[in-house]
């Protein structure tokens, strides 16, 4: 949620002792992670002690969908055991197509994922050298924690959209502790250098705003004029 890594390594420490199965759930590190993007276990060189892998197609491949990825005798057993789930989700063929296509770029273009990676640096040591806070993230998502209640989060995220064209999403209390927002933005390879320092610049501004207490009073709705 916060752009951290789980620390796979000393969790593997304890697999041949406990006989445990590990099942990674790697939304955001598939196709940005590792030296070929398959994820956060080739980052982290384990992928071969990966029992059963979740992706999904909602990220990187900007899609909808999901997969699983196991031996075969794993995706047999689930095949016949979640066939209400398999027929209940099938992908439009349109989709379908789309994902193998941007997986062969995945695997064909890994100057893609390089770009990404220029954007990701550039966004959060840029965020960084003008003091936000941005957790302990070591991926692409990249958090920007601020101090505020619901009624600021809403009114900083709506002054984003509407007046900056900056588009993040936001995160408050219970997922994160009271007192705290977080805003979560995802850069992606088509971003520009002119983009980072134009989000950079519109945080330094919104956090001027949030410091002056100007998100504090909650902005009555507008009356629907039909």
């Amino acid at each position: 949620m916060a752009g951290d890594l789980g620390n796979l390594r000393g969790v593997l420490q304890f697999k041949d002792k406990y006989g445990f199965r590990l099942l990674i759930d790697d939304a955001h590190g598939f196709g940005t992670m590792g030296k070929t993007g398959a994820g956060t276990s080739e980052e982290h060189g384990v992928m071969d002690q990966v029992d059963v892998y979740f992706g999904t197609f909602a990220k990187a491949m900007a899609g909808i969908g999901a997969f699983v990825a196991s031996d075969k005798s794993i995706i047999k057993a689930l095949t016949f055991n979640m066939r209400s789930q398999i027929y209940a989700k099938s992908l439009p063929l349109p989709m379908v197509i789309g994902s193998l296509k941007r997986l062969e770029l995945i695997k064909t273009q890994p100057e893609l994922k390089d770009k990404l990676w220029e954007i990701v640096r550039a966004l959060q040591n840029g965020l960084k050298d003008k003091g936000f806070d941005l957790g302990r993230t070591e991926s692409p998502v990249t958090p920007v924690f601020l101090k505020g209640g619901i009624t600021e989060a809403t009114q900083i995220v709506a002054d984003l959209r509407e007046n900056y064209g900056v588009f993040c999403s936001m995160v408050i209390y219970p997922v994160v502790p009271k007192g705290v927002i977080m805003l979560r933005l995802i850069p992606t390879a088509v971003h520009t250098q002119e983009d980072v320092k134009y989000t950079i610049d519109s945080f330094s501004e919104v956090r001027e705003k949030l410091d002056k207490g100007l998100y504090a009073k909650e902005v009555p709705p507008v009356a629907d004029p039909y």
